[in-house]
């Protein structure tokens, strides 16, 4: 069979399988190295490249050092600092929430942006008496345009640059996605200010997180404790709260509020048995007891994964809403020194991410299996099994076959008709599919077309990624939108109201806008 043709059925199979949204992303790129592989496409090194590719690598490295700020309590800290002084107006709020957000996911990726401070938003929205709903979208929204400002917002920008080096182009610097990024952020807020409050749904959010003021006091409350809310939850240390389950060895240990636990670095401040607080004698621990218990973050973590304990508040998580916790200077310090290296460009952009992971690690910032959970290995393996494709699509001449029946159906060679076509399709897929793997799709038809038409590949590029950011039809268009739908207590249809007239200004930005900065 022709490659071309069969390089546009493994295409169009990957496709329909991401809109089904029945095969694990997982196992639909894979599947592609696969087949690409097994049709003759591709060398077996050739389809598996992506597993090895220093782009992923370093994307990888990225979802560490975004572990380590939201760990150590670097997120809370900035959260709380700046939306504490976004008083409760609802317009001044959208704005601080949208600042921050967009700061945030410059550095360490939308998905880990949204994470960190959607709790924070939620207990803010609370407090201020607006319903989430009026907020949580403008979060999502507004990270898509925070990934703008620099290289590291998102994993597009990374492989777009590379693709734009190996493609006659340049690599784009670090903070040059900002001359595109700063106008979508302001023209981002501009919109959710003018048209939210008419477009967004007004609903209470499902589920409010834990506000860390609140639930010290709610346990001093509690369990009649006197000591202040700063001796109970601090940097260093904390409180968990525990019910003694059936058959849990703790049934028949005796225990008193003020004694230490044997054998671990722990304080029992009080128990309570049904409406009772024991405050002053000893007492055999029964199931159903509730025990109050106090000590060091890793003492109370490490306790609370015991077989045999029910944590009502996973200290894990606890921990990551206290502001500047332990490592959050190590973890500033480290973020500090990889932006350094990426903006001078003194070491390639995979390696000052691995030296960035060595040293938060070797500075016990994170531990080894604390780095491996915080790795979006979907994200990962999403990139690496997709790339193979990019690369089929290019080399069997898919890509000019594409490009040239795109010219003829133009009529012309008018290279913004030509971009806007491009942007509207890497929209409509970006709604269906991860923006990722649409970019992926779709940048080798640009460069194709680049060659063509004798342009430069840079606004192609950069018009993809602008156009991929543009995901907001859809909760499932891109994580961070997904994660938001629940606390928002949205539903399906709830996005593309905003989303629209956001997406047109995204795509005018990207066909009118990119070409003056970077010209054809």
């Amino acid at each position: 069979m022709d490659p071309v043709i069969t390089t546009l059925i493994v295409l169009v199979i990957a496709i329909i399988a991401f809109v089904s949204n029945r095969v694990p992303l997982e196992i639909v790129a894979v599947g592609v190295a696969l087949a690409l592989w097994a049709t003759g496409i591709l060398t077996l090194p050739e389809a598996l490249s992506g597993f090895g590719d220093p782009t992923v690598i370093f994307i990888a490295t990225l979802f560490i050092v975004s572990e380590s700020l939201d760990s150590s309590g670097v997120m809370a800290w900035a959260g709380q600092w700046v939306i504490g002084r976004a008083g409760t107006k609802r317009s001044k709020i959208v704005v601080v929430i949208s600042l921050l957000v967009a700061v945030v996911s410059a550095f360490i990726s939308i998905n880990g942006a949204v994470a960190a401070l959607l709790p924070l938003v939620v207990v803010v929205a609370a407090r201020a008496g607006i319903a989430a709903s009026k907020l949580l979208i403008p979060l999502a929204f507004a990270a898509s345009a925070g990934s703008m400002l620099t290289l590291t917002g998102t994993p597009v920008n990374i492989v777009v640059s590379d693709l734009a080096a190996s493609s006659g182009g340049r690599a784009f610097g670090y903070f040059e996605f900002a001359l595109v990024g700063i106008p979508l952020l302001m023209g981002t807020i501009a919109i959710v200010l003018l048209l939210g409050p008419r477009l967004l749904p007004d609903r209470p959010a499902v589920a409010v997180p834990v506000d860390l003021v609140r639930h010290a006091r709610l346990l001093r409350s509690h369990y009649e404790v006197t000591l202040d809310t700063a001796a109970i939850i601090n940097a260093t240390d904390g409180v968990s709260e525990i019910v003694v389950p059936p058959r849990s060895p703790l049934i028949g240990q005796r225990v008193a509020p003020g004694m230490a636990v044997p054998g671990e670095a722990l304080v029992v401040l009080a128990v309570r048995r049904g409406d009772d607080v024991i405050k002053d004698k000893e007492v055999i621990v029964r199931a159903g007891d509730a025990l109050l218990m106090q000590g060091t973050w890793d003492e109370l973590v490490r306790n609370s994964e015991q077989p045999g304990v029910l944590s009502v508040d996973p200290p894990r998580a606890l921990r990551r809403s206290v502001p500047l916790g332990r490592g959050a200077r190590r973890a500033l310090l480290v973020l500090a020194g990889m932006v350094v290296l990426l903006a001078t460009g003194w070491v390639p952009p995979a390696v000052a991410g691995l030296l960035a992971v060595g040293m938060l690690i070797l500075t016990r910032t994170i531990t080894f299996p604390q780095a491996y959970r915080s790795v979006s290995w979907t994200t990962v393996v999403l990139i690496a099994g997709m790339m193979p494709l990019a690369a089929a699509v290019t080399v069997t001449g898919t890509a000019d076959l594409v490009a040239d029946s795109l010219i003829s159906w133009l009529g012309g060679a008018n290279p913004y008709l030509s971009l806007l076509v491009l942007c509207l399709l890497t929209l409509v897929l970006g709604q269906l599919i991860s923006n990722m793997a649409t970019v992926l799709i779709v940048a080798p038809i640009a460069v194709a077309l680049a060659g063509i038409l004798d342009l430069s590949v840079m606004p192609y590029m950069m018009a993809l990624t602008v156009a991929g950011a543009a995901a907001f039809f859809t909760p499932i268009a891109t994580p961070a939108n997904l994660m938001v739908m629940e606390p928002g207590g949205y539903r399906f249809g709830d996005y593309w109201k905003l989303g629209l007239p956001l997406a047109i200004f995204f795509i005018a930005m990207a066909v009118l806008y990119v070409p003056l900065i970077w010209p054809f």
